[in-house]
């Protein structure tokens, strides 16, 4: 527990020097935000968002709008027969922003809901919290998009979840943003937690006495660096968890350990920016939390030669890539194509169907025939493969949406 303490340690400060050195470079306090308003502004926007498909194969009813590998059946029919339709309006956002001059800089708030229900409130049309954040100057806090994630890899596609293999998460936390602009420095202390795989001993009752602790907060960076052509972004994460034995018995099932991610990304602009690759390269262990569609972040580790000790957490490595390229035919027609992918190094404690691996592509076309009005069409496909008992299974989807966006300023510019 010392040694994994120490390393914890090491790698907080090995992280936080790191951020320091690219603080303190040649040049690096260059970039400073815009010239605050003069006056404050009041902003109301959001849209209203139509969607309609065919499912050929079979998920999980909680996410029937949604493209999620995880939530496509582990076995044969486990969600019923193949084939259904689907409609939704979940996508429905509706958010206010505030900005107001300080003697500090530009104060900054954002409180933003959309319809789309998830935790106890999967499957279901109802309001849902996705930021509630305030900014002045180098410093936030709040909800919002962790550091760790690039939402600059999201393609303009139509399908919700998007890109499983992408780290993809909205954070309560507390940032510092030394450099900001096109090249941009972040580093945020996030509200901790992490999920664990009981495995094929998940009924037993010394496991289910198992309790988790995050005695730390996650510390996460980023740094991007912008130019004409896109942008190179490589970001990171360090985590601290464990998980404390509270059943009195022969077995001591308590553990920790050290999680970590490397998040590197890039948009590149082609054709004076008509065309758009976005790209991103995930890989770390016990970061399954932070990824946009992936299981838990530990699994179960057999350990039979210590009769005290019989089984042991292991954080589960983690690999996600994303390729996307959004093409601007003309001013009104544009389409995006990409695959994306997820893989898992399961434990041997894990059921023969735990989820390894996920796949996610898509195709679409979209027009913008008036402005702020937007339809089209999306093919998108997926894949799951389980860990061990050699189920794999694809869904092919057909979705139409229609979506109308609005905004209202009150003060300020536009």
């Amino acid at each position: 527990m010392r040694n994994k303490k120490r390393n914890l340690g090491l790698a907080v400060l090995s992280l936080a020097a790191a951020a320091l050195l690219l603080t303190w470079a040649p040049g690096a306090m260059a970039q400073e935000a815009g010239t605050p308003p003069s006056q404050p502004s009041f902003s109301v926007y959001g849209f209203v968002m139509l969607d309609m498909g065919y499912d050929s194969g079979q998920v999980n009813p909680d996410w029937f709008d949604v493209l999620r590998p995880t939530k496509l059946p582990s076995y044969k029919n486990e969600f019923g027969e193949d084939g259904n339709f689907y409609s939704s309006v979940r996508q429905t956002r509706l958010g206010f922003k505030a900005g107001a001059p300080t003697s500090l800089g530009e104060l900054k708030t954002i409180f933003e809901w959309e319809l789309f229900g998830v935790g106890v409130d999967a499957g279901q049309t109802t309001l849902r919290l996705r930021h509630a954040y305030v900014e002045l100057g180098q410093f936030g806090a709040g909800q919002t998009w962790s550091p760790f994630m690039d939402i600059d890899v999201f393609p303009n596609s139509v399908e919700y979840w998007g890109p499983n293999g992408m780290a993809f998460f909205r954070n309560v936390q507390v940032r510092w943003m030394p450099i900001q602009g096109d090249t941009r420095l972040t580093i945020a202390l996030e509200r901790p937690g992490a999920s664990a795989d009981g495995g094929i001993y998940s009924d037993r009752i010394e496991l289910q006495n198992v309790k988790a602790r995050f005695p730390y907060p996650d510390l996460s960076a980023e740094y991007r660096y912008g130019a004409d052509w896109g942008y190179i972004e490589v970001a990171g994460i360090v985590r601290y968890m464990e998980w404390n034995d509270m059943l009195a018995d022969q077995y001591d099932l308590s553990g920790s350990a050290t999680g970590w991610g490397v998040n590197l990304s890039s948009n590149l602009k082609l054709r004076g920016g008509d065309d758009v690759v976005r790209l991103s390269y995930v890989f770390g262990e016990g970061i399954e939390n932070y990824m946009n569609d992936a299981p838990a972040d530990v699994g179960i580790q057999n350990n039979f030669g210590d009769s005290m000790r019989p089984i042991e957490g292991k954080l589960l490595p983690v690999t996600g890539i994303v390729a996307f390229l959004d093409h601007k035919w003309t001013d009104k027609w544009t389409t995006a194509i990409g695959y994306s992918s997820l893989t898992i190094d399961n434990t041997d404690g894990q059921a023969p169907n735990a989820f390894r691996k996920g796949q996610y592509a898509l195709v679409n076309l979209m027009c913008t025939p008036v402005k702020d009005l937007m339809v089209g069409g999306e093919v998108q496909w997926g894949k799951r493969e389980n860990f061990s008992d050699g189920w794999t299974v694809d869904d092919l989807r057909f979705q139409f949406s229609v979506k109308a966006n609005f905004a209202t300023l009150i003060g300020g510019k536009s």
